[in-house]
């Protein structure tokens, strides 16, 4: 492992004004993205699209540091021949690879799930390496869901496999994201969502310190802390910020170079307002630089204006550009509804 270069990777994956593009769909999750605009998901349009997205330079060169790419993505080239992770190196970012195999019904828990993709990572990892991955990510994913889930069966099965697979990624001299996303997706109100993040994030630091993982070279992915979306009360972004600081103070050591928040089903204006605030308000008072890892959040609006159409594509590429600088602004707590709907 060589620790100073995976610093390096990860102090580059936060820098100022810059985050991360997830474009690591699966093949089955890219499909639903392109039937609701009614395009097919053959594997000529699904280069196609990604392709469209790494060429656009303004948005590649000046707010996005890094790429996570599906297994497919990280072998294609280019309509021209170039290899898609050439595209995305020519641009100034670093291309990434996602590693786990989806979650997976957890033994024992009905309800609850556990990521599976550790068996053969080492050599996957390797071959990732020679194709050009410098980082690459896994998710776990702890659902709420009334006072038993999550239990801390599953919380501990999970962040056991996340910290295996830290391991083998700096053996391999790749830096791991470790995504630990609480989900949004009930009726929970905030506070609880705090509680279940704090300690998904202490159980997940004492697993990396277990196995000797470096958080030096690690970059952690998790959700905000914010209400279930079905809950009546929705917190105000002040408070999302407010919450989420004072979660992460509490539970992640200053030796990780940053965090990578992920949107987990927030709109794309709320992704960035959020983000802003903590930065705008909290950002002289966090050891870690907070940044952004989007998925959604930057792809909805582009995917919508290209439609599938070779000739929506620079209005697609301007969509995605203006994605990319709202969140890069909020990543430094610059952005603002006026930058917004100056557009």
């Amino acid at each position: 492992m060589d620790l100073i270069a995976l610093n390096k990777i990860a102090n580059a994956m936060v820098a100022p004004g810059k985050g991360i593009l997830a474009a690591d769909e699966s093949s089955g999750t890219i499909k639903k993205r392109f039937d609701s605009i009614g395009a097919d998901s053959t594997e000529d349009n699904r280069r196609d699209y990604r392709e469209m997205l790494f060429r656009t330079e303004e948005a590649m060169r000046e707010h996005i540091s890094g790429v996570i790419l599906f297994d497919e993505t990280i072998r294609q080239k280019a309509e021209d021949g170039t290899p898609l992770v050439k595209l995305i190196e020519g641009a100034g970012a670093i291309p990434g690879i996602k590693v786990d195999k989806g979650a997976h019904g957890l033994a024992g828990a009905p309800g609850e799930k556990v990521t599976e993709g550790l068996d053969g990572l080492r050599d996957r990892l390797n071959e990732y390496y020679e194709l050009g991955a410098r980082f690459a990510k896994w998710r776990a994913v702890i659902d709420i869901a009334g006072d038993e889930i999550p239990s801390g069966y599953c919380i501990s099965t999970n962040v056991h496999a996340l910290a295996r697979y830290a391991a083998l990624c700096q053996e391999a001299n790749i830096v791991p994201i470790v995504e630990p996303e609480v989900l949004m997706d009930g009726d929970h109100e905030i506070e609880r969502c705090y509680d279940v993040t704090e300690f998904t994030l202490k159980s997940l630091f004492d697993e990396l310190y277990a196995q000797d993982v470096a958080l030096e070279g690690t970059i952690l992915k998790p959700n905000m802390v914010i209400a279930g979306k079905k809950c009546e009360t929705q917190a105000s972004a002040a408070e999302v910020a407010e919450k989420t600081v004072k979660c992460f103070r509490s539970s992640v050591p200053a030796a990780l170079p940053g965090i990578v928040f992920l949107s987990g089903g927030q709109s794309d204006r709320e992704a960035t307002e959020h983000l802003n605030a903590m930065n705008a308000e909290y950002k002289d008072k966090m050891p870690w630089a907070l940044s952004f890892s989007y998925g959604r959040a930057l792809q909805a609006a582009p995917l919508k204006a290209w439609s599938g159409k070779p000739e929506n594509v620079s209005a697609a590429q301007a969509a995605f550009a203006h994605r990319a600088k709202m969140n890069g602004l909020a990543q430094l707590g610059d952005w603002s509804d006026g930058l917004e709907n100056a557009a």
